[in-house]
């Protein structure tokens, strides 16, 4: 009779090696050149990634990177390996294996299959850290792992775990940090929750994320018991000329002021660690831009990285499928 062990990976996007530009080029080459990310004909986006977005970019996304910068390295990075080291702790009582990975830079996702096999696992869960399933994202992490795993000649049982966007306890959980702020430091006028944005065509197309990013919000404001005038869905990070989901944070942030809301709090549930869109863009870029345009107060309330409220909720969904 052949021994279980099951293999856990926390799948992340990544982070550059170094906040360079020679560092952060090699990791948007790598990012860029996925076609999950970008939906442009190939022979079309390789002008403009090389020739346009490479030559430039980085030295500018460098600066940015050095801001967020810990002795620890990249925020990305460290949050999410503490994160899976108190995953880990909890579930070693149960001969699990629980690793992490990046789509993106290092530890790469085929490194990591390769450690779980040397473990001896012969079952895999794979959890992508996205709360809500796109195919930028989410799949682009499934075809990383089936591209690793078609290598192998024994396979494991394979789980993938492609969204939690409405489990309860990752809703309570966010819920929870935003009533924490609000006890330790006040609470602003409006909440808003914003989420990384992406090109209206691909909800056009089937992805799902627009309507599960609205859920998620949905669901977070229903627990806080707020009405439809104290909470907003918004969307950041918008790249390119092209429509993307709205409204755009930056666009509503300008215009509040002027609106007579002039205290705002920020909260993030797309993204299960800080990074630099939450911690340079959110905090920083976007906290300058409503406070220029008359505001008086913002607040970014953190992403749940790993405090104990998010490793229990994680150990949760995990535990389903043990």
């Amino acid at each position: 009779m052949v021994t279980r062990k099951t293999g856990i990976l926390l799948a992340n996007l990544g982070s550059p090696a170094a906040p360079t530009t020679s560092a952060v080029r090699r990791f948007l080459k790598d990012f860029l050149s996925d076609p999950r990310v970008v939906n442009l004909p190939r022979p079309v986006w390789w002008v403009i990634l090389h020739l346009i977005v490479l030559p430039f970019r980085p030295r500018r996304s460098a600066k940015a990177y050095r801001k967020i910068w810990q002795d620890k390295g990249s925020p990305l990075i460290f949050l999410t390996q503490q994160l899976t080291g108190k995953v880990a702790d909890k579930l070693n009582a149960k001969g699990v294996v629980t690793d992490y990975a990046m789509r993106y830079g290092e530890p790469s996702i085929a490194k990591q299959l390769k450690h779980l096999k040397q473990e001896g696992i012969t079952d895999l869960i794979v959890l992508p850290l996205y709360p809500q399933y796109s195919s930028t994202t989410t799949a682009s992490i499934y075809d990383d792992v089936v591209r690793e795993l078609n290598q192998w000649r024994h396979l494991p049982g394979i789980q993938f775990i492609s969204d939690y966007h409405q489990d309860e306890n990752y809703i309570s959980a966010v819920a929870d940090s935003i009533e924490q702020a609000w006890r330790e430091q006040g609470r602003n006028a409006l909440l808003l929750m914003s989420f990384h944005g992406l090109p209206e065509q691909l909800i056009k197309w089937g992805d799902p994320y627009f309507y599960q990013c609205r859920k998620s919000a949905a669901l977070i404001a229903e627990k806080l018991g707020l009405d439809e005038q104290q909470w907003m869905l918004v969307f950041q990070s918008r790249f390119g000329k092209t429509e993307w989901l709205k409204p755009y944070c930056v666009d509503t942030l300008q215009s509040l002021p002027g609106q007579g809301v002039k205290t705002v709090d920020v909260v993030c549930p797309g993204f299960a660690v800080d990074c630099l869109e939450t911690l340079e863009e959110i905090d920083m870029e976007n906290k300058a831009i409503f406070m220029d345009a008359g505001g008086e107060s913002y607040r970014y309330i953190p992403a749940l990285n790993d405090s104990e409220r998010h490793v229990d909720s994680v150990i949760s969904l995990l535990e389903h499928k043990l």
